[in-house]
């Protein structure tokens, strides 16, 4: 398989020139690396070897030669004894992980089924036991596939071949697969053979070169194989002790000829991570777009949405050139990318950005978005230009009203045009929930402000949990803020604990509102703390639709989640008595309420 490493009955005079060969693979693998990092100078290529048995000597053997080529390897060590599906699931852990190029497997021969070596992504298969590198292998594409380091080693030993028989024992599954196309293109003759075959001891005899993928039984004399025959063992055994030939047994020798299979692996790591990089550059879409057929006359905007059967949003992911990782999937035909993209394509040059604005003089500006969608349609499918338009979810008060939805038209619309114009990913209900919850934090600081003594509400926002009392960081922020530079809640004065529990809210100024994405008529002016619970805190308020929220001005604007926590909290959302502006930030750092069981919550939540 290709987690085994070769070794050869060598005799020590031998040596000097396996090693030789083994630098020099190991030193062009550092030049080639070397010149890859000078031109990307943040490159750090990872290996991930999966291991499911103790073996120090390959692990130690990997690391130094990894050192030596400039690679970083890290080892992702399984129980012995670990199922297939537990080495499946590590497998598909590391496919998705954007750091980690390659992936190498090092298990017991029992692990290895064709469950286990096609979980590997083909992609990362930098040992070739993929049926994907496999079949590119046996189809002559040796530029688009990664061959098996183990195979490599063998024909690095061999040098002329033309013409002589070469006999695989016990070497099956991708090792055997790959030995046998790597061999026969060198002009050799192969035969593989299992070692219960009646034919065993025929073709022993007459072959030049046997090439052995497993320990030999000790029924199968020596005398079988002829003198003068090349004997390479790919079997883990040997360096287990295990020797099966009678030879003087030379530890150097075989420590140098797994050396040289792992200094392939590194090469194929090498090779790996420069069609990585170059997977990573600017391209042009492998994009099969989809055939319109246009009736007349043009028949209405949902027959037509309706009439089409979309791409999987999948397969549109991978034509465009995301990773799986980066995408957050939504049912069929709709997904998320995520902000690990920007990292990633942070030093592309920038493309062009077009804005389609109002173009049409009627009060609900129809055209923007059909505009919008014809120009990407023209751009990709017509002048394969790399394209995508930007639009915003569409807000329910106006598709349901008499405006109608904003999808585009005709042929040149969002499909599907339910799922676009009435729910797509959730975002429009997210900054609705977002939004009310900052405005319900409004109404009930100053109803608790109003209700409470400093003592109340300072025991209420610095509570003591388990005897002890201690701010939360974003206490601290609210402190620094205050200009009070203390860390124990107990060494505040009481002046100081007065201005660090009361915002001191004006009612009259302010101006977060609270939304609903419906046309809702009646909610554009309303009466809250009607209630006796809320003690006549009385006040005029309204609805806005929820699309208007600054919350959703942020989230179009922000560029990472740092970014959109800092704009979230320096929304102003009223002004204290004093006429100074109260930011979210300001009633967010109240949110630090203690795991209380449902009993002790509500002797908290109504103490005086």
């Amino acid at each position: 398989m290709g987690g085994q490493f070769l070794v050869c009955l060598l005799s020590a005079k031998n040596l000097p020139v396996l090693l030789f060969c083994c630098s020099k693979i190991a030193e062009n693998a550092r030049k080639s690396l070397a010149s890859l990092k000078r031109e990307n100078p943040r490159l750090e290529p990872t290996l991930a070897i999966i291991q499911a048995r103790n073996d120090p000597l390959v692990q130690e053997i990997n690391k130094n030669i990894a050192e030596e080529v400039g690679l970083r390897v890290i080892h992702i060590c399984l129980p012995e004894g670990s199922s297939k599906d537990e080495i499946v699931s590590e497998i598909l852990r590391l496919n998705e992980d954007p750091n980690v190029q390659g992936l190498a497997l090092d298990l017991p021969e029992s692990s290895y089924s064709s469950k286990v070596l096609n979980a590997v992504k083909p992609e990362k298969d930098v040992d070739g036991l993929s049926d994907v590198n496999l079949g590119r292998l046996v189809r002559g594409d040796a530029y688009d596939c990664l061959v098996s380091p183990t195979a490599c080693a063998v024909l690095e030993l061999l040098e002329d071949l033309d013409g002589k028989t070469v006999l695989l024992v016990g070497a099956d599954g991708a090792l055997g697969a790959s030995l046998h196309c790597l061999l026969q293109r060198r002009g050799a003759t192969t035969a593989s053979c299992q070692w219960k075959s009646r034919e065993l001891q025929n073709k022993l005899h007459h072959a030049d070169v046997v090439v052995v993928g497993s320990t030999k039984p000790d029924d199968v004399p020596e005398s079988w194989i002829k003198p003068g025959t090349t004997i390479i063992n790919c079997s883990r055994d040997l360096l287990s002790g295990k020797h099966n030939y009678g030879q003087q047994n030379n530890h150097d020798a075989e420590n140098a000829v797994c050396s040289l299979a792992v200094a392939m692996r590194m090469q194929n790591m090498v090779k790996n991570t420069e069609r990585w990089i170059q997977s990573q550059q600017f391209r042009k879409w492998d994009l099969r777009c989809l055939k319109l057929q246009p009736l007349s006359p043009v028949p209405s905007d949902i027959e037509i949405s309706r009439a089409q059967s979309p791409k999987a949003v999948d397969v549109l992911a991978k034509e465009i050139g995301l990773l799986t990782d980066e995408i957050e999937i939504y049912g069929q035909t709709k997904a998320k990318v995520r902000l690990s993209l920007l990292e990633r394509l942070k030093d592309q040059p920038d493309g062009k950005y077009v804005l389609v604005a109002g173009i049409t003089p009627t009060p609900l500006g129809e055209g923007k978005s059909t505009v919008t969608i014809g120009l990407v349609q023209a751009l990709t499918a017509h002048l394969n230009i790399n394209s995508f338009a930007c639009l915003r979810q569409p807000s329910q008060g106006p598709t349901f009203g008499v405006k109608g939805g904003a999808a585009g038209g005709g042929y040149a619309q969002v499909i599907p045009m339910e799922e676009f114009n009435l729910h797509l990913t959730g975002d429009i209900h997210a900054i609705t929930a977002a939004n009310n919850l900052l405005a319900a934090a409004i109404d009930a600081r100053i109803l608790h402000e109003g209700t409470q003594s400093d003592k109340a509400l300072y025991n209420r926002l610095v509570p003591v949990v388990n005897g002890v009392r201690g701010f939360s960081p974003i206490q601290f922020a609210r402190l620094r803020r205050l200009g009070i530079n203390k860390t124990d809640p107990g060494t505040l004065t009481e002046e100081e604990i007065n201005k660090f529990v009361r915002l001191d809210i004006d009612p009259s100024t302010i101006t977060w509102q609270r939304v609903v994405d419906t046309n809702d008529r009646f909610l554009r002016k309303i009466t809250v703390g009607q209630a006796n619970t809320e003690k006549g805190f009385v006040r005029q308020a309204q609805f806005d639709i929820a699309v208007a929220s600054e919350i959703m001005a942020i989230l179009a604007l922000t560029n990472s989640l740092e970014d959109m926590k800092e704009r979230l909290g320096k929304m102003v959302v009223a002004n204290d008595k004093k006429g100074e502006p109260v930011t979210a930030e300001d009633l967010s750092w109240g949110a630090h309420l203690p795991r209380w069981p449902m009993g002790r919550w509500k002797e908290y939540c109504f103490q005086k």
